[in-house]
């Protein structure tokens, strides 16, 4: 099995990080640490938003706790075909066939036929396209 996370201490990310909420891996968007109280430890709030559905995920807890961080392996691939809510990509590397989701973004979606170039994340066992790579000349 390969390994799709990794741990870190939360007080060592940041915003703009990523961190792994309720078995989902998210993006930071919010961070604040209050200072320690006279019993215990400092904690930090964290607001994060979902990298498949979008939610938004909160985690209260303290500085020190070990957070799982999800390992984000950035692929090139290929668009074979559009088939409706998905899009048949090949990677450039391996060349594997797969099919992924198309992106929510409606103004990448829309640049996504066949032929086009993309940069594709393999984030926890899940593939998402991230971005359209500009046309080789």
């Amino acid at each position: 099995m390969v390994l799709s996370v990794t741990y870190a201490t939360l007080g060592e990310l940041k915003v703009g990080s990523y961190i792994v909420i309720d078995g989902e891996p998210c993006r930071i968007v919010e961070m604040s640490k209050a200072k320690t109280g006279k019993h215990g430890s400092a904690k930090a709030h964290v607001v994060a938003v979902c990298m498949f559905s979008g939610n938004k995920k909160t985690l209260v807890a303290p500085v020190d706790t070990r957070v799982e961080v999800p390992i984000i392996e950035k692929r090139l691939g290929q668009v074979l075909a559009d088939t409706g809510d998905t899009v048949q990509v090949m990677d450039l590397e391996t060349y594997d066939t797969f099919e992924i989701e198309k992106p929510k973004d409606q103004q990448l979606a829309s640049k996504l036929e066949p032929g086009v170039e993309v940069e594709y994340w393999v984030v926890m066992g899940k593939r998402m396209i991230m971005k359209v790579r500009p046309k080789r000349t």
